[in-house]
């Protein structure tokens, strides 16, 4: 496999023709689409990640244009297919590349049970990756993202892919997803210029994505070792502060927040209760990003 390194022309001419053919961590990824932003959006975000050959094997087959018929044209939207299914509704035009990064997310989640699948993001540093699980809104992408610009290694922004054998983290690094005021708040905390376009009006507000690091790609190869979990909730003005979390509560915490718990059954117990019994687990409240991530790097 050899990197992108293709001119935004060349990106959308194979976007429109056999398919763009992306080595996305442990996924092969073929897409297709006529869209303008789209092929501006990939080159920009997925510029630095490897091609596959056009006779490898592909895990998603996904399509993102548009639908027949007036939207095409007046108020244009645009529809994601996954081996010709449509699982979502049209979305308006400049939300194409969201959608992409949403479905892509739902293919995963949906097909990858050799993985316990947690809703997380996870970074790493001196060999020892930390998990975040979290709901919408606790802060975890933010302080991943963050993390990142600091120098840590992303692994994932939106999910931990756990290995039910030896509990090691495959790394699936993407753009962060970033909404409403972290938008603002990374591009004066981090690099601006690796924040994409901001999109209003989507069902979570208004979206915007930041470029994963070429470092973190290129090791996208390596299993890491769970070392940490960390629940982290942001509160305005509340002084950075962890607190041990019993692993009883952990283990029902993970469960909660994993896609896939309950289609691997007891594998997918045995996995969490050993998870936990590995990593030790805290509630991280914070409000300063500065802080916060000194406090992490004390577990270090």
């Amino acid at each position: 496999m050899k990197p992108l390194d293709l001119k935004p022309g060349e990106i959308a001419r194979l976007l429109r023709s056999n398919g763009l053919r992306l080595q996305i961590g442990p996924f092969a990824v073929s897409l297709r689409s006529r869209l303008r932003r789209v092929a501006e959006q990939i080159a920009f975000f997925y510029g630095d990640y490897p091609r596959i050959e056009a006779d490898a094997f592909v895990d998603f087959h996904i399509q993102i244009n548009n639908p027949a018929g007036l939207r095409h044209w007046v108020r244009p939207q645009a529809i994601f297919s996954f081996d010709g299914f449509k699982p979502f509704k049209p979305l308006p035009e400049d939300q194409a590349f969201a959608m992409f990064e949403w479905g892509l997310n739902w293919c995963i989640a949906t097909t990858s049970h050799q993985f316990l699948i947690t809703h997380a993001a996870v970074v790493a540093k001196n060999g020892q990756a930390i998990i975040f699980p979290g709901e919408p809104g606790a802060g975890k992408s933010t302080l991943c993202a963050a993390l990142v610009s600091r120098g840590w290694q992303l692994l994932s922004d939106e999910m931990a892919l756990i290995d039910p054998g030896d509990l090691s983290i495959t790394p699936v690094p993407r753009p962060i997803g970033l909404k409403n005021e972290s938008i603002a708040i990374m591009k004066n905390y981090g690099d601006e210029t690796l924040v994409g376009p901001p999109v209003t009006d989507t069902i979570k507000g208004t979206v915007a994505h930041m470029r994963p690091p070429a470092d973190s790609i290129v090791h996208a190869d390596r299993d890491t070792r769970p070392g940490y979990i960390i629940f982290p909730t942001y509160s305005a003005a509340a002084d950075s502060q962890l607190d041990k979390v019993e692993k009883t509560r952990a283990l029902v915490r993970i469960a909660e927040q994993s896609f896939n718990y309950h289609i691997l059954g007891r594998e997918g117990f045995r996995t969490v209760e050993r998870l936990v019994s590995r990593c030790p687990a805290f509630d991280l409240r914070y409000s300063q990003l500065d802080s916060a991530i000194a406090e992490i790097d004390a577990l270090l």
